[in-house]
């Protein structure tokens, strides 16, 4: 009995940091950042950091680290027309002069790093890096909802038309049509006899 329980204790003991490593190892992989070195220097015949960029994968997370001795050489992050021209004295340009700099990328999208040093610019110490875009993103654009069914609208106009949908008047608005000829004379020999009967009746009175 005594065994089992210092076997159980042992087994504890043993668990809990093996849990702690596992847990630490799947961190590690869920963040999935990666540091990228590079001897930030005249590039040879050979080199061109640009194709070495692309032969890499960047993501959103990763770091590039730009090695050189510092007070001889600087790192300047600047835009596509600057990096082209190799304008060092750009004012918008972000400069690092510590030789250990570390840039991490925060978005996708290419970024553009040439030596603070036009010389050293102008003999291709400058490269392009390409970060992909996030697939894990999802887009907020909303997508417009259908009309409830029974409830379509109609189709719009066509350009250069005007619509008029006439109302109709109320009916106690409606003015009845004029009696034709021979309504008319029948309607008036109607008075006539009338006016004729109503003057005999009288005359009996009398």
């Amino acid at each position: 009995m005594a065994n089992s329980n210092i076997l159980r204790a042992y087994n504890k003991s043993i668990a809990f940091p093996i849990l702690g490593l596992l847990c630490l190892s799947l961190l590690l992989q869920k963040s999935g950042a990666n540091e990228f070195t590079l001897a930030w220097t005249v590039p040879d015949a050979s080199t061109h950091f640009s194709q070495w960029a692309e032969t890499n994968r960047f993501q959103i997370g990763d770091s590039l680290v730009f090695s050189y001795s510092p007070g001889q050489d600087s790192v300047l992050r600047v835009s596509q027309d600057d990096y082209t021209n190799c304008n060092t004295d750009a004012p918008t340009a972000e400069k690092y002069t510590d030789g250990h700099s570390t840039y991490t990328f925060n978005q996708s999208g290419p970024f553009y790093f040439m030596s603070g040093n036009k010389d050293n610019c102008l003999k291709n110490e400058k490269i392009v890096v390409i970060v992909l875009a996030d697939r894990n993103q999802t887009s907020n654009a909303t997508t417009p909802s259908p009309a409830p069914s029974g409830e379509a609208s109609p189709p719009p106009p066509s350009p250069g038309t005007l619509q008029i949908n006439p109302t109709p008047a109320p009916e106690s608005d409606q003015i009845p049509p004029p009696p034709s000829g021979a309504s008319s004379i029948f309607i008036s020999l109607i008075g006539s006899i009338g006016a004729v009967a109503a003057a005999y009746s009288s005359f009996l009175l009398f």
